[in-house]
């Protein structure tokens, strides 16, 4: 049984209330613990009855950070388009700076952190697929539980007011003690039956990509992403703990999050980070290319040299390369990036890959960094603006978070955020999952509702459909 003593938080709370009376407004709160180890998954689903709704997860690929949320303490949201990345910097440091943080630790992810992230596209017309989420959305989670290489922290975030009293600490203090109790025990997973999948509107799809390809001769577009969406029915209410568990399972490579805002959960395991920023060291992918995997070995390396010697989709990767080191270039003092791709194989998909590190500039935030690489020629196009235009022009679907970025900050301005990919939005019992792919001068629609197909996969098998 984990258990945590009051610490601090009493005297913390006395003085947040006393400050709230002096500033007239309210204070942060936060306490982190150093625990014995809760397995997160456990600790995300065990929030299923008081916090449904208001959870987060996120894995990294190497499983080294982990982080989950539960409760809503604060939260930042913004419909604005062009502000709404220095809308969520400025009201979080405003939230910060007269915070109260009780953190003995150096660590990445301990203390007032935020989980969320941004739409793809906030001008696109917003339909009701996406109600329940703003063009940015961030929460500070009330409990938050944060295992970074293997060693576990605790984090309580609470907000004081000057009409508050002593008597939310006993409030605090109970309730915790039940989310501690609770993440003990394992939880019991509901069974996904899916009853029906249903394409949403395949051939007119095609035909958008055969006029955009069309197009391109008499434009200045070399690249546009086109995404199209699986609408998938069940029999019962779809459990997100479950689908997670199978991602967690089926997926140990990717960034695998859940986030859940009003009852709707966006979830998904994305094998492509955007931006890492951990003091002034910045890390950042290029991700662009794709192949299916074999059957065999020899199938699959065959498979894969083909990728690597593949004329369209090492065009395609090297669009995304160079919009990244230069967007990196602007911020930072040095960039380091090989000269060739590698593979990165997942379960179901290959990819041209290329890391790149870079040294930052002090004084650029991880926020402004989202803003700038965001998106990238592999979900958006080339060039960004004039593919972003197009995409919302011809695209039917409305993306929502879907190729966005999502991801965390601390209060240190350290986080991490990856490109949503290979994800699907859970809406009571029935799912929306999402796929797209990269339109060129040469492409053939056919070959690109295949490669759609294929990137459906992870999302299918996790919501119990064919993993074939």
């Amino acid at each position: 049984m984990v258990a945590i003593q009051e610490t601090e938080l009493r005297q913390g709370i006395l003085d947040a209330i006393e400050r709230a009376k002096g500033l007239s407004q309210s204070i942060l709160v936060s306490e982190v613990h150093k625990i014995d180890n809760i397995d997160p998954f456990y600790f995300f689903a065990s929030g299923r009855d008081t916090f449904l709704g208001e959870r987060f997860f996120w894995k990294d690929p190497e499983g080294d950070s982990v982080i989950a949320g539960l409760g809503i303490c604060a939260q930042i949201q913004s419909d604005q388009d062009a502000d709404r990345f220095f809308h969520v910097e400025k009201e979080w440091k405003r939230f910060t700076e007269n915070a109260l943080v009780y953190n003995t630790y150096k660590v990445n992810g301990t203390g007032p952190s935020l989980f969320g992230g941004f739409s793809f596209d906030p001008l696109k017309e917003k339909t009701a697929l996406w109600s329940k989420f703003s063009a940015a959305l961030f929460h500070l989670p009330k409990y938050m539980l944060t295992i970074i290489k293997g060693e576990a922290y605790f984090t309580t975030n609470l907000v004081c007011t000057q009409h508050d009293d002593l008597s939310l600490l006993d409030k605090v203090m109970k309730e915790r003690q039940e989310v501690l109790s609770l993440s003990n025990h394992k939880p019991v997973l509901g069974k996904l039956e899916m009853k029906e999948i249903v394409e949403i509107n395949p051939e007119a799809w095609k035909e958008t990509i055969t006029e955009v390809v069309h197009d391109f001769g008499g434009s200045e577009l070399k690249k546009v992403v086109l995404a199209r969406e699986l609408r998938l029915h069940f029999t019962d209410i779809i459990q997100a703990e479950s689908v997670l568990k199978n991602l967690l399972d089926e997926q140990r490579d990717s960034f695998t999050f859940a986030f859940e805002s009003n009852g709707d959960c966006f979830i998904g395991a994305s094998p492509e980070r955007l931006v890492k920023k951990d003091g002034s060291s910045l890390f950042s992918a290029c991700l662009a290319g794709s192949i299916g995997r074999g059957a065999t070995p020899e199938e699959d390396k065959k498979l894969g040299d083909e990728l690597l010697n593949d004329q369209k989709n090492l065009i395609e990767h090297q669009y995304v390369v160079d919009m990244i080191k230069a967007a990196m270039q602007e911020t930072c003092d040095e960039v380091i990036l090989p000269d060739q791709p590698e593979l990165m194989k997942m379960k179901y998909i290959q990819h041209l890959y290329t890391p790149v590190i870079g040294k930052n500039r002090e004084g650029t935030s991880i926020l402004h960094l989202v803003n700038r690489l965001h998106p990238t020629p592999a979900l958006g196009g080339l060039p960004k603006q004039a593919a972003v235009n197009k995409i919302r022009e011809v695209e039917q679907l409305d993306r929502g978070l879907y190729a966005a970025p999502l991801g965390w900050l601390d209060y240190h301005g350290n986080g991490e955020f990856a490109v949503a990919i290979r994800s699907g939005l859970i809406q009571g019992s029935e799912a929306s999952l999402f796929a797209g792919c990269g339109i060129v001068a040469d492409s053939n629609a056919e070959s690109e509702y295949k490669e759609t197909s294929i990137k459906f996969r992870p999302m299918l098998a996790a919501l119990g459909g064919k993993k074939s």
